[in-house]
């Protein structure tokens, strides 16, 4: 016999219980139980008047802009929905089933004021994070660094040459971004060339372009991940320019040492942070074995020695080329000493011309030169040692878990849906990656927990 279900909703009481209708092995119980949000009202007291009617509560914004990040929810309008509907939001974010859910603009209000002005999101982000070396994921040896770029929230239309003169608005009129931007120009100088294209609506993102793409504006989300289980330890938001880049790898290795007490063995990252005065950062001012690829243009593809052949002698200040010569950077005492520094921090060491001019090797050394020429870095000793430790086992594993990273950045812009940002100007930027980064080393631990505990593994969402 046929069903059919009476569809009569007229009782007056029901016995519901939230917590039993949300399944056992929901991503959200996992989360839960490693938030610890004990110390957000504290932080956040001076920012609160004592007189007034009372306001949204805090973890309750918290808790809900985390379930938008961790389940790819970009829109709070949509946020806000989504937690009106959805039973299991509602148990995370501690409502019941009358509680009503904040207006969506109650987030743009706090993410601009208080939660900004007192660095909320960046208080929890490190919470979590040492939430993850008391769970023993961190284990401090290895850490690996890269960046990727995120799509700013401004039109590629809306721009203009960065060498014509800016009309900026009246301050009563510039936005928040705008204001931001202005500001730090005040403040200090812009950190290499300047870009090609200024956007009018946020000053602050980079002209770029990744390869084999149209160029847009962007911002580059940096991650310092510990390599034994995929923590993220800091993050960073900077232009997407390779110095600001390598900088911002100074400032989280630095604060993590600072805040965390752990300072890696080794640094694990690419080409671009292979520079001659990042690798003298790391070797000689923090003891850090670099696990980098050198950047060095010095080999050559027309079959003439390249600069390996030649013997350094350091207590001679020279080098020995092939056939034994030398090459130096001066031949003559001059009354006033020259550093014989370039601009590229590099010294020049050049053999005699007369003596090339004979050499019989010269068509296999320098056949379109007088002489032969070598740019020798100030950094060469740092340089030298990353070398060695390429040559290394170790070395090998860095490059395998290098990957890690880029493994946070698929999940980040393909499963979170962070590949263009909502919020505008650097500290929007800022506060963005820190919410995602948060979101995922949550989802990390909870995983971890639940694949423990729940006697099925749990597959990766």
């Amino acid at each position: 016999m046929m069903g059919q279900q009476s569809g009569a909703q007229d009782r007056l009481f029901y016995s519901f219980n939230l917590d039993a209708h949300v399944p056992a092995d929901h991503l959200l119980r996992g989360i839960d139980r490693f938030l610890d949000l004990s110390d957000l009202r504290q932080h956040l007291t001076a920012f609160y008047s004592h007189t007034g009617r009372p306001s949204i509560d805090p973890e309750l914004m918290v808790r809900m802009l985390l379930v938008g990040y961790c389940f790819g929810i970009r829109s709070e309008r949509r946020l806000c929905e989504e937690v009106h509907l959805n039973l299991a939001y509602r148990w995370f974010c501690r409502l019941g089933l009358e509680d009503g859910v904040p207006d969506h603009s109650t987030f743009s209000k706090n993410r601009h004021g208080r939660f900004r002005d007192c660095d909320a999101f960046r208080q929890l982000f490190e919470t979590v994070v040492e939430r993850c070396i008391t769970e023993g994921l961190v284990g401090g040896e290895g850490f690996a660094i890269d960046a990727s770029i995120i799509r700013a929230d401004a039109n590629r239309r809306r721009g203009t040459p960065s060498t014509a003169q800016v009309e900026w608005p009246a301050p009563e009129q510039r936005t928040r971004a705008v204001r931001e931007y202005l500001e730090a120009l005040d403040a200090s100088e812009p950190v290499g060339a300047p870009p090609k294209y200024l956007s009018m609506t946020d000053p602050a993102a980079r002209w770029t372009a990744a390869p084999g793409c149209p160029a847009f504006y962007a911002y580059s989300t940096n991650y310092l991940v510990d390599v034994k289980s995929g923590v993220i330890v800091d993050v960073e938001a900077t232009a997407a320019h390779r110095t600001e880049e390598t900088e911002a790898t100074k400032t989280m290795i630095d604060r993590v040492a600072e805040r965390h007490e752990i300072t890696p063995q080794r640094l694990i990252g690419d080409t671009a942070y292979g520079t001659g005065p990042m690798l003298e950062w790391l070797v000689e001012d923090k003891g850090i074995e670099p696990h980098v690829p050198v950047w060095d243009k010095s080999k050559r593809s027309d079959d003439t020695f390249s600069v390996s052949e030649f013997q350094w002698n350091e207590q001679a200040n020279e080098y020995r080329c092939p056939g034994g010569e030398a090459l130096r950077n001066e031949w003559r005492k001059f009354k006033n000493p020259r550093s014989r520094v370039t601009q590229d921090s590099t010294v020049i060491y050049h053999a005699d011309p007369r003596i090339c001019a004979q050499c019989p090797l010269k068509p296999r050394c320098c056949p379109n030169m007088p002489t032969r020429k070598i740019a020798r870095s100030l950094y060469e000793k740092s340089r030298a040692f990353a070398r060695q430790v390429a040559e290394t086992a170790a070395y090998r594993q860095s490059r395998k878990d290098r990957k890690k990273v880029e493994v946070l950045f698929a999940h980040l812009k393909r499963i979170l849906k962070l590949d263009r940002l909502r919020l505008r100007g650097r500290r929007g930027a800022r506060d963005e990656f820190l919410l995602a980064a948060t979101a995922q080393n949550l989802r990390r631990m909870a995983r971890k927990w639940m694949q423990t505990t729940m006697t099925e593994p749990i597959a990766a969402t």
